[in-house]
């Protein structure tokens, strides 16, 4: 049935050819993607919302806030059950990471599970209060769809990626009914070389996406009502721009030291159950940390400031502006740490909504501690949407992600320009520091980060010695005598053989002129062994080492070939300066395909 079904396609991927050229099919296949992205989105956020309202107002009982001490627990253990119960084959990964990582080294073939796994664990997880964003999980999952769409048409690995992209983009846009957004997500994280055609697939499927999730959703996520800004307050933007970028550099080093944390903490469910505990704690505590955290923006950009304290343990002090002020600085740094117990514990989302929260919060304190002190008069809100695009670009490094998404979510254009210094100084700040950013990073440390600084370094790092070593040379032993392997010597089309002993260890390098002169000096060659002509090898190569440090020995020992062995010193073949550029021209000419 499945060898039919394949057959079946691939005739059918034949006829289509014939008729209709890629690059026509391609804006078809992107509208598709997009169709079915803006579905999950939507899909995604209904599953979440519907399980967020029940637990918060769907059932009444005295104690009932108590629960939310173990809410987060439940989500964050549903998520880890349902990951290691239906997911036998293959790996489930959160984040962006892992999209890039597939782009760069697995042929843009995301696992079809992702599809619907993202969006069931996500659900669960932020749900039942974790502390992390939708948007990672829907981007993965308009990925997952975009790579198998492309896949199931038979489309080749760039014209895959592509949909990928588109699906990625969608999935922003279905989130935040942002097309623009989503255009400018997958243009700066996923397609950082781009050609003017591939926008035409990426504005198509965003599109689509917006008008598919509008039919589900139709308010706008933020309102703000602003009447510009002033040049007075320029400065204070500027210094804000400066605490989010210090603050990026904060939490990245949170990030690694909590993640380092639940990594040595062995065993699945025992993560499960620390990190809920400690979520839950700091949710009873905090209950703005509950899920994503949009309602607290919304109601500080509506002026309702009392109600980062309010419905916690200490909303008798919500007509303290001091205490508002305090209350507010603490849950900043909380809710950090509250993202990232969430997902070391195993919960499912992504940084991508807490930086929005985490840099709206921070542009709230510094305006209103300042109006509070009467040193100056600032729009509170204006401050809030500039603190949010802030952060997402430095904690992200995004950002032109930063600047439109804000500005078309909050409808707040007419902000660009304090969006554009305070998206760029943060970022400088946090760039400075972090050369890569969280998603990044753990790519350019295993060499797997597709980088468009360094295009030869990058190509070098996407190629795997293992497939380049020739294993069809002729191979002697040590102890053997010329006479009986000369006939095999001089049929031979190579001009060395390796030479190995008994236990396969390398021993050196025979050379095709040196048997020929010994052969004519000692024509009967009886007593003439392997051993007595084997010469060291100049370098060997590893074959753990990267294609970089292979070409850099060859130089050095300006060699045009190479024996590689393993970590025994047992041979396992030569590679040639005349293989690896072979590699290294295919991989140039599928990134040029790549972007065309």
């Amino acid at each position: 049935m499945y060898v039919r079904l394949v057959t079946y396609l691939d005739t059918l991927n034949q006829y289509r050819r014939t008729k209709i050229s890629n690059r026509n099919f391609l804006v078809f296949a992107a509208l598709i993607v997009g169709i079915l992205a803006g579905l999950a989105a939507s899909l995604l956020k209904s599953i979440t919302h519907r399980i967020e309202d029940f637990l918060q107002d769907g059932f009444h009982w005295q104690y009932k806030y108590y629960l939310f001490l173990v809410f987060p627990l439940i989500g964050i253990l549903l998520s880890v059950l349902y990951v290691r119960r239906f997911i036998r084959k293959g790996k489930f990964e959160t984040g962006l990471t892992p999209i890039l990582y597939t782009i760069s080294k697995k042929s843009s073939r995301v696992e079809p599970h992702n599809i619907y796994s993202q969006i069931i664990t996500a659900a669960l997880t932020v749900g039942f209060g974790g502390s992390t964003g939708l948007e990672a999980p829907i981007v993965q999952s308009g990925a997952g769809i975009g790579s198998v769409i492309g896949r199931f048409l038979g489309l080749s690995y760039r014209e895959t990626t592509m949909l990928l992209a588109c699906g990625a983009a969608s999935g922003i846009a279905g989130a935040f009914n942002s097309p623009i957004a989503g255009i400018v997500f997958a243009v700066e994280i996923l397609l950082p070389e781009f050609s003017i055609p591939a926008f035409i697939p990426l504005l198509l499927s965003s599109a689509t996406a917006a008008v598919v999730a509008r039919v589900f959703y139709k308010e706008q996520l933020f309102f703000l009502v602003t009447e510009g800004w002033q040049f007075s307050a320029l400065i204070w933007y500027v210094v804000l721009a400066i605490l989010i970028g210090l603050f990026s550099l904060y939490f990245n080093k949170v990030y690694y030291f909590i993640k380092h944390i639940f990594h040595d903490i062995k065993g699945p469910y025992h993560r499960v159950l620390v990190g809920g505990l400690v979520l839950g704690a700091m949710v009873f505590l905090f209950p703005t940390l509950y899920g994503e955290g949009y309602v607290t923006i919304k109601n500080l950009l509506g002026g309702n400031y009392s109600t980062v304290i309010n419905n916690s343990i200490f909303s008798s002090y919500s007509n303290l502006p001091w205490a508002i002020i305090l209350f507010t600085a603490v849950t900043l740094f909380a809710k950090s740490a509250a993202t990232l117990v969430t997902l070391g514990a195993g919960g499912n989302g992504g940084i991508f909504a807490p930086s929005l929260i985490m840099g709206g919060l921070m542009g709230f304190i510094l305006a209103f501690t300042v109006n509070t002190l009467g040193i100056a008069h600032l729009n509170v809100s204006n401050f809030i949407v500039a603190g949010m695009a802030a952060s997402l670009s430095a904690i992200m490094h995004a950002p032109l992600t930063g600047i439109f998404l804000i500005a078309e979510i909050t409808g707040g254009y007419v902000l660009m320009v304090p969006l554009m210094i305070t998206s760029a100084i943060a970022y400088l700040i946090s760039r400075s520091q972090n050369k890569y950013s969280i998603y990044t990073k753990p790519l350019a440390e295993s060499g797997d980060l597709m980088s468009y600084e360094d295009k030869d370094s990058t190509v070098l790092q996407m190629m795997k010695l293992k497939y380049l070593v020739e294993n069809d040379y002729l191979i002697l032993h040590d102890d053997e005598t010329i006479a009986e392997r000369l006939p095999e010597i001089l049929q031979s089309k190579r001009n060395l053989f390796p030479v190995i002993a008994e236990d396969k260890t390398f021993k050196g390098l025979i050379y095709t002129e040196d048997v020929l002169k010994k052969a004519i000096n000692n024509p009967s060659g009886s007593e003439l062994t392997v051993h007595d002509l084997t010469q060291n090898s100049p370098e060997v190569v590893f074959i753990t080492d990267s294609l970089k440090t292979v070409l850099q020995k060859m130089e050095k020992e300006n060699a045009w070939l190479l024996p590689v062995i393993n970590e025994q010193e047992e041979y396992l073949g030569i590679v040639s300066k005349t293989a690896v550029f072979n590699k290294y021209r295919a991989l140039l000419s599928r990134q040029a395909d790549y972007m065309e």
